[in-house]
């Protein structure tokens, strides 16, 4: 028997105000007989299109899991949502001799006015279960420290 796979698009990119996103595009396959099912369903008027369906699927099974998620993200003491370092707030850590652990559930955000030699005098390490926007210079100067 053989299975035939094809690709679905399932988050459009949508700009945000100045170079931020509110979401990352993902592809996945799926076989024929998923996408059939994900199509009748949106035919018959449940979902108003694949990219719905996808979503709304996702969004069950997070909340689903929602407490085991909850507990992971409290024990691994991560920040959940946004959270943004600009070029002050990084000199503030900088003057008071500390570095930081940023360990972030969604999307960490390294402003454009970050150079490379400030991020690696003030960022000891980099986890992020999403996204990590940052200048190619700083993704590069930190590459050994992100996890």
């Amino acid at each position: 028997m053989v299975f035939m796979n094809q690709t679905v698009t399932a988050v459009a990119l949508q700009p945000v105000k100045a170079k931020l996103i509110d979401s990352e595009k993902i592809t996945i396959n799926l076989g024929y007989v998923d996408l059939g099912h994900i199509d009748l369903m949106v035919s018959e008027g449940f979902y108003s299109n694949r990219t719905d369906f996808i979503r709304t699927a996702i969004r069950n099974q997070l909340t689903a899991h929602g407490e085991a998620l909850r507990q992971v993200v409290a024990r691994k003491m991560l920040v959940l949502g946004l959270q943004q370092f600009d070029a002050a707030s990084l000199e503030a850590v900088r003057a008071a001799g500390q570095t930081l652990q940023i360990r972030v559930l969604g999307l960490a955000s390294i402003g454009p006015d970050v150079t490379p030699e400030l991020a690696l005098a003030t960022i000891e390490s980099i986890t992020v279960l999403g996204a990590l926007h940052a200048s190619a210079a700083v993704k590069a100067a930190l590459a050994g420290r992100i996890r």
